[in-house]
């Protein structure tokens, strides 16, 4: 399909988030719509909004958003003139963006050349630093053995980063301190870029500690003109995943701020870039800026910039796939700040189901819903004013189970914690995900906060529908007087007595029924509560002091979310249930994985801390060690099984325990 050809009907290859977003922007056009869902998404709310939609396959991607057929034959049926990628799938495939064109359809998103060129980092390096653009000192050539990268990272200097010449996203990349670490880190990095890119070649780059990441937007008409739409500032990570975007940058002066936007436009006249991309730029303490890559596709983080640009970049992938020429440089305009959080909810431990992502003080909608079960859902949060320093906290509670990066006190997930802390107000903070992210494994939990908090007490006070406790699911499976409360006494001077655990410590909790309102005495506090609104969600009244709360129940666990955060209690039954579970040894699957390598053999004696298996989830290799001494009974996985999470990957048992079977040991 030629470039100046009009469509009137566009195919959104992608699911949830941002096919809802592309879906408007169409609707907005005045053009139709075609939505492609896996049997897994059959009710999602992009499946709801599309004019069409076609079921392209069973649940896995790899036989839905991933297959080309599928999809091309979904455009073919509805009769879509061209194909928006999305965000992450397909969105960067090359071969993709070849065959929607060979099928005569419009490919909303840059040339195939470009992708494939952008693709090989270690390319990409090559092409920016032949036009001018700044690179870190490295090796990106052909010689990939050993000895040659040692020899490299002896003239580059330690410490250097290794990294995975065909893909982005931080996966096969790692941080190589000295000499005698630099083994290890490329026979790892080789292995996730083989099994993510299915390419294994590496590149080495100084690495620069401190940095700040720092990306510039462009739009680009395929023909040569390329403009720019600012920067945005992503320095906040963890495990080189983004976690605050913001823009303008706080590190950026107006000269470097107009250099470091030239270079962006550089980049893109580099490739004669269609549509929209992003030029990201790795910024050391000197104030000089390196290119690090092309991200050749429409990025989570473009709401800010369409916040101080007033550009919709969805529509404007959208007119220069119909062949419309951009707007000159000099319309595109910054006006005020804007700021974007992501929540990642996950428990590394895991996969969990994202109860209720709820936004205080505002109806905005939020980018996951509720009820989603991932490794690790995600939802977005953005704010704009006139200047930084104006910015209104937008505190968002994503209630239960798995903790999030909206954390009550400093994050170490993020190294500085609320949007309120003095670093994120000043512009002064670390970037953790570049300097390694190996300490951000586990997310914290919500802090321990002031006991007598009035959603705290009123979690003992008034419980959610569903009973969550032995006693009280007895008392309501039971049928007998279903209007007394559970825990009722004619001797109103005596309260009931319950634990919750929160962390380590453990509350003691004594409630008195008063009628209108209760006694409760936590810890070493006595107050007054009376309770406001329905079960679950409502407002508590402590000594006098109203403040409105959300709970959910999620069995014997607790979420309570106020003003100040969210805190987790654990529920102690009163009359556990009789168990003959004796204790468990071994390893488990922590999370959705693909076990990479197993290190140990039935029979073999093993130390605490000793490496059993390596697994690999969530861009990240997981090594799981021995909890305690013992010998291996059983081993329940080879390397290339994919495993749930839960999944018993090794038995151990004490060195002193009688053996099993026939085992000679």
């Amino acid at each position: 399909m030629s470039a100046s050809t009009r469509f009137e009907k566009v195919l959104v290859a992608n699911r949830g988030e941002i096919a809802v977003r592309i879906l408007r922007t169409c609707r907005e056009l005045g053009l139709a719509t075609v939505a492609v869902y896996s049997d897994a998404d059959a009710g999602m709310p992009h499946v709801a909004l599309a004019d069409e939609a076609v079921r392209i396959g069973p649940a896995p991607a790899a036989e839905s958003y991933l297959s080309i057929p599928a999809l091309l034959d979904a455009a073919r049926r509805t009769g879509a003139q061209a194909i928006h990628p999305g965000y992450g799938f397909l969105s960067e495939n090359a071969d993709f963006g070849e065959a929607v064109e060979a099928a005569g359809l419009a490919f909303i998103g840059p040339r195939p050349e470009t992708a494939r060129a952008m693709g090989d980092k270690a390319a990409a390096r090559q092409l920016m630093a032949a036009r001018g653009v700044p690179v870190v000192p490295g090796h990106d050539g052909p010689e990939q053995d050993d000895a040659r990268f040692a020899a490299e990272a002896a003239r580059i200097g330690f410490p250097v980063l290794v990294k995975a010449a065909a893909g982005g996203g931080g996966k096969g990349m790692s941080i190589v301190e000295d000499a005698a670490a630099l083994p290890e880190a490329l026979a790892r990095a080789r292995r996730l870029a083989r099994s993510a890119f299915g390419d294994d070649r590496l590149l080495l780059e100084r690495y620069l500690r401190g940095p700040r990441h720092v990306e510039v937007q462009i739009l680009g008409d395929g023909r040569g003109a390329v403009v720019h739409c600012f920067e945005r500032e992503c320095s906040v990570q963890r495990r080189f995943q983004k976690i605050i975007e913001e823009t303008p940058s706080p590190a950026l002066d107006a000269a470097t701020r107009a250099a470091l936007c030239a270079a962006g436009v550089a980049a893109g006249e580099a490739l004669a870039y269609r549509g929209a991309g992003t030029v990201e730029f790795i910024l050391d303490a000197e104030g000089r800026f390196y290119f690090l890559e092309v991200n050749t596709r429409l990025q989570v983080e473009h709401p800010v910039t369409e916040v101080i640009t007033g550009l919709d970049l969805v529509a404007w992938q959208i007119r220069v796939a119909r062949g419309e020429a951009l707007l000159p440089q000099a319309a595109i305009e910054a006006r005020g700040h804007a700021i974007e959080c992501r929540l990642y909810a996950e428990d590394p431990a895991r996969t969990s189901c994202l109860r209720r992502v709820a936004w205080p003080c505002s109806s905005a909608p939020t980018t996951l819903a509720s009820g989603w079960t991932r490794a690790s859902p995600r939802a977005r949060r953005s704010a704009s004013s006139t200047t930084r320093s104006s910015r209104r906290s937008s505190r968002a509670a994503p209630i239960g189970p798995p903790p999030s990066t909206a954390c009550a006190a400093p994050c170490a997930a993020c190294g500085s914690g609320r949007d309120d802390q003095p670093g994120v107000v000043a512009g002064h903070f670390p970037a953790p995900g570049l300097r390694g992210g190996r300490h951000d494994d586990r997310l914290p939990g919500p802090a321990l906060r002031r006991l007598g908090a009035p959603a705290d007490v009123e979690a003992v006070h008034r419980r959610p529908p569903s009973p969550p406790c032995t006693a009280r699911r007895r008392k309501a499976a039971s049928g007998r007087l279903p209007a007394l409360r559970s825990g009722w006494r004619n001797n109103p001077l005596r309260g009931q007595l319950e634990h919750l655990t929160v962390g380590e410590a453990t509350l003691r909790i004594e409630t008195a029924d008063l009628g209108a309102e209760a006694r409760v005495t936590l810890a070493d506090a006595t107050l007054r509560v009376r309770g406001v609104g329905a079960e679950a969600t409502g407002a508590a009244e402590v000594d006098g002091v109203r403040q409105p709360f959300r709970i959910v129940a999620d069995g014997a666990t607790l979420h309570v979310a106020d003003a100040q955060g969210v805190s987790t209690f654990g529920i102690v039954d009163l009359f556990p249930a009789p168990t003959d579970d004796g204790p468990v040894g071994g390893c488990v699957a922590p999370m959705p994985g693909r076990v990479v390598e197993v290190h140990v053999q039935a029979g073999q004696p093993v130390a605490r801390g000793q490496l059993l298996v390596i697994l690999e989830a969530m861009k990240m290799e997981q090594t799981l060690q021995a909890p305690h001494d013992g010998r291996v009974e059983a081993v329940h996985c080879a390397a290339g099984d994919l495993v749930d999470a839960g999944a018993v990957l090794i038995t151990l048992v004490p060195l002193d325990a009688e053996p099993t079977g026939d085992d000679p040991s």
